[in-house]
């Protein structure tokens, strides 16, 4: 048998704190919107009805209105809690909701609105069943009508009001899993509100009361008066109140997505709005964080392929696309290859190889990229650098030149238990994609490639271990070409002709 989940005490604080303000609210929302309509009544009054009758039905509806909003209160009071606890239970036991859970904590504050609708509906049969008696099925009228748009009017607040209160379970519910469309209001909705029940409404009062006035007869003037001034007010007060709440609710998600968006711009990917509303604006805040979450990917993406292929040849291939085939282009080789790896594999445990592996691609890494150079793969124990492609440089061969003497004097310094010779040459290669449309890799090929390789072999058996081509020499600027020695020509591996070779100056 399993054993219940325990009540997480954060879910009970937090669902305490909204039990607790939607009761406020409650209460705060049904007095306040009494008070209005009984005082609607009591300035509307005077026009339909003569002097001697006001007070015996003011003496009449005010206990009732009292009792009523006292018994009705207590009713919405306790179910309204018996159904948010039991639609919060998941918050609660700190659990995912099930699907009705979700669905219900999507709609507590349109189940709220229902719940206070009624009430307002009986309360509304209430008061023309007992005014009709009391006086007249006219007068009737007149307070169901009032009764009746107020209590729209009231609704409405109560609806935006706690749409906000109950922000922080909505978030909860939408953080572990979106919505099956909205369930909540859009924004046209809530702005049609915010104008037909807080400005429409009083306003259809003002041109009740001002037919009346205009068509019966007896009415005083000053009766008149008073209340358009009283539906004046309450348009404004009301009206303001429900256009700042329609205008807030809209406004505070769009602010942090737009604060998001202002975050992405700055490069700070790492960003999450929370989804507090289950309307199109949630929708919204759902869509910037996916999209969040589709740019860290892509950065994710975007860094890997970087580390695979090197910056620039990534770059290249997110501006530009990729495609097989390639483009001559003038390119320094550097060819760099450890002495005895053979040895070494058999000497050392494989862990302490690729550590030392490690080391040496480190500091062949650091050494060609500050040159503006590219490692173009890893062969095992070697390594193929370019300059030139897929960046264009003004002096690849000089770049090429540089970039081995300062490897040179990097490894003799920080990897003293590798031998390594180096080559280097330059000239006109093919640069470009090779393999197969689904799986192929930036290379470069020509012969000078195939030179900086030999010339490595022969560097392993010179004191200087670095030997360039003087094709490399030839290309590069007059100053690198001061910092190296021409020595004799040496025939290379798989050429006829001699090869006319250098090394750095000590």
């Amino acid at each position: 048998m399993e054993r219940p989940e325990a009540p997480s005490e954060g879910g009970i604080l937090l669902v305490s704190e909204v039990r607790r303000r939607l009761t406020w609210l409650g209460w705060i929302a049904g007095a306040v919107g009494s008070l209005i309509v009984f005082n609607s009544i009591g300035f509307l009054i005077p026009i339909f009805i003569g002097p001697h009758e006001r007070g015996r039905l003011a003496l009449l509806n005010a206990p009732v209105v009292v009792v009523y909003l006292l018994i009705s209160g207590a009713f919405l009071v306790r179910r309204s809690r018996r159904h948010l606890m039991k639609t919060l239970d998941w918050i609660v036991h700190d659990r995912p909701p099930d699907e009705r859970e979700h669905a219900d904590t999507l709609n507590l504050a349109v189940y709220g609105v229902k719940m206070f609708a009624l009430s307002w509906l009986v309360g509304g049969v209430v008061f023309c069943i007992l005014n009709g008696v009391a006086h007249s099925a006219g007068f009737a009228a007149v307070v169901g009508a009032t009764i009746w748009l107020g209590g729209e009017t009231t609704c409405a607040v109560e609806y935006l009001v706690s749409e906000r209160i109950l922000r922080p379970v909505t978030a909860c519910a939408l953080g572990i899993r979106e919505a099956r469309g909205t369930a909540a209001p859009g924004v046209r909705a809530r702005l049609g509100w915010a104008w037909s029940l807080g400005t429409g409404v009083p306003l259809l009062g003002l041109l009740v009361v001002g037919t009346v006035g205009l068509t019966k007869s007896g009415v005083h003037t000053k009766y008149v008066a008073a209340a358009v001034l009283f539906l004046g007010v309450v348009a404004l007060v009301i009206g303001l109140l429900l256009t700042m709440f329609a205008a807030k609710a809209v406004a505070d998600p769009v602010t942090s997505v737009r604060s998001g968006l202002e975050g992405i711009a700055r490069g700070e990917l790492d960003l999450h709005v929370e989804v507090d509303d289950a309307s199109e604006i949630g929708l919204l805040q759902a869509g910037f964080n996916r999209m969040a979450e589709g740019l860290r990917e892509r950065e994710r993406i975007r860094d890997l392929f970087g580390r695979q292929v090197g910056e620039d040849v990534a770059r290249a291939a997110l501006r530009g696309g990729t495609r097989l085939g390639g483009e001559e282009r003038e390119v320094g080789a550097l060819f760099v290859d450890i002495v005895g790896s053979t040895s070494m594999a058999l000497a050392m445990p494989p862990t302490e190889l690729v550590r030392v592996l490690n080391r040496f691609f480190r500091v062949v890494i650091e050494a060609v990229e500050s040159e503006g150079g590219l490692v173009n793969k890893f062969e095992g124990d070697a390594a193929l650098c370019v300059f030139g492609a897929p960046v264009r440089s003004i002096d690849a061969a000089g770049d090429a030149l540089r970039a081995a003497r300062r490897l040179a004097a990097h490894l003799a310094r920080d990897v003293p238990e590798i031998d390594f010779g180096i080559g280097i040459s330059a000239g006109i290669a093919v640069a470009g994609n090779v393999g197969a449309e689904h799986r192929f890799e930036y290379t470069v090929i020509g012969d000078p490639v195939n030179e900086a390789a030999r010339l490595s072999e022969l560097a392993r058996q010179r004191p200087e271990r670095v030997l360039a081509s003087n094709a490399a020499l030839d290309r590069a600027g007059e100053d690198e070409r001061s910092a190296w020695s021409v020595t004799e020509s040496a025939l290379l591996r798989g050429r006829n002709a001699p090869t006319g070779v250098a090394h750095p100056r000590l």
